[in-house]
């Protein structure tokens, strides 16, 4: 288990951090400057908190009032950095005996014969990080990593430079590793990709401040904060305006329409839905009448933007005033979008989000 409570400032905010993470794959998900990075370094020894408590497993690694500040080496932390680490003129062989503790080394040719076979790292043995690619030079930094035995692992944007396809094979490795794991992995990311296939939970971080975790679908589905939303790869939100409470029911002063939600709060002041959770009603656009089915309008083409599963389509309410879009999703066959300047659209109650910041 680990206890993460801890705040340090930085230049352009302050870091205010407090978790807890089991026996999970948790994702620290957050814009580039957010403070993703600055928490695992914290939390491994590499930078130095100004105030807070870190705890793994029981065993106290920092606390500013019982000054404990653990070094790096004795905190059994591995800690994968972006760009890997490791050391140019030592061969794969050699970056992986730097792995391991010193007590062991007398039997180190059995360990990195071991190693080599458990990262598919055959034939490369005498090469130099150089000479490797990418994905090989990943396996051999979390090897290196693994023979020192580490509690927690903490992983940095591990697939960022990866090509796509090298990053789905990666991927792939990293899901098998991440299964047989015993402890706490704490994987930083902004990719939403690498979060839905590798984490079970994750934590929103944004301007040095995490928000509570919850697993990976409840972020998709019902995310907390605009910030989340956005992150979970939402683009349409509006400010809104109580018009009936009972009823449930709003004004999207963005978007220039009435709304029922019933997802809507008494100090709700934003809401929000997903791309493919809006509806284009083409087929029976001329057969119902737009005032007779819930928050069903009419809008305004103005841009499609071709995909190879689904297209997205830009446009705007007819009664709207501001250059806030609609983005939605619509399967490439629906081929009526590209005849039709005006179409219905339906935004279902349930899969509008309501937000209080």
């Amino acid at each position: 288990m680990l206890k993460v409570h801890i705040r340090k400032r930085l230049h352009t905010f302050d870091l205010d951090i407090n978790f807890e993470a089991g026996n999970e794959v948790l994702g620290i998900l957050g814009p580039s400057g957010s403070g993703k990075s600055m928490t695992l370094k914290c939390i491994a020894g590499i930078e130095t908190p100004d105030w807070g408590h870190i705890e793994l497993d029981g065993r106290t690694l920092f606390d500013s009032r019982a000054k404990i500040n653990l070094p790096p080496q004795q905190r059994k932390v591995g800690y994968l950095f972006q760009q890997y680490a490791l050391f140019p003129a030592m061969t794969v062989e050699q970056n992986l005996f730097a792995g391991i503790p010193k007590e062991e080394k007398k039997n180190s040719q059995n360990i990195i014969e071991d190693a080599i076979d458990r990262m598919n790292l055959k034939g490369v043995e005498k090469k130099k990080p150089y000479q490797l690619s990418g994905g090989q030079k990943q396996r051999v930094a979390l090897g290196r990593i693994l023979l020192n035995h580490p509690q927690i692992l903490l992983l940095d944007e591990p697939l960022s430079a990866l090509d796509l396809f090298l990053k789905w094979q990666v991927e792939l490795e990293l899901k098998s590793l991440f299964e047989s794991w015993p402890g706490t992995i704490l994987l930083v990311t902004h990719n939403l990709g690498e979060l839905s296939h590798l984490c079970d939970q994750v934590s929103v971080l944004h301007e040095g401040v995490n928000q509570t975790k919850q697993t990976v679908r409840e972020l998709y589905s019902h995310p907390a904060t605009v910030v989340a939303a956005k992150l979970a790869g939402c683009r349409n939100f509006s400010r809104i305006k109580l018009v009936d409470w009972q009823q449930k029911r709003f004004k999207a002063l963005d978007w220039g329409i009435e709304l029922l939600s019933s997802n809507l709060r008494p100090k709700s002041q934003f809401c929000g839905i997903f791309n493919h959770d809006i509806m284009p009603l083409l087929t029976d656009a001329p057969s119902v009448p737009e005032d007779k089915i819930e928050n069903t309008f009419v809008v305004k083409k103005q841009h499609i933007l071709w995909a190879v599963a689904a297209n997205q389509v830009v446009c705007k309410s007819k009664t709207q005033t501001n250059d806030s879009p609609l983005f939605l999703e619509c399967p490439t066959e629906y081929n009526e979008l590209n005849l039709m300047d005006e179409f219905l659209v339906c935004l279902p109650s349930e899969k509008i989000l309501c937000f209080d910041s």
